[in-house]
């Protein structure tokens, strides 16, 4: 994917959130999918689909024994952000089949969120 699709899907997200007052993450028994940045350094990052279906399209290999997770746009907002912050873990924004995609401090995403509402 080159920069310019990074960014559409990234304005995707933003928008399909707000519309559908929901995103998906993915959870397994052993907790929720997070992974090492490849955009930051010494940074963990905790992937977010706007979509169920493409959510369900990272559960395989290493996920493949994760489920989708619908998360409230509210909650993910007020407590999800807000934690990932204080825990310096990076969001990653709907990430395609190869698992790339936009990698975003949370507090960025939060105001890109509000703006749009």
């Amino acid at each position: 994917m080159t920069d310019i699709d990074f960014r559409e899907n990234y304005d995707r997200f933003i928008f399909e959130a707000n519309e559908l007052e929901v995103v998906w993450n993915l959870q397994s028994e052993e907790g929720f999918a997070i992974c090492e940045s490849s955009q930051y350094d010494d940074m963990l990052v905790m992937p977010f689909w706007s979509l169920e279906a493409d959510a369900k399209k990272a559960c395989r290999d290493d996920w493949e024994t994760y489920k989708p997770n619908p998360i409230r746009i509210d909650d993910f907002i007020d407590a999800w952000l807000h934690g990932m912050e204080e825990d310096n873990t990076a969001v990653g924004i709907n990430w395609n089949d190869d698992l790339e995609g936009v990698e975003i401090e949370p507090v960025i995403l939060i105001d890109d969120l509000l703006d749009e509402e």
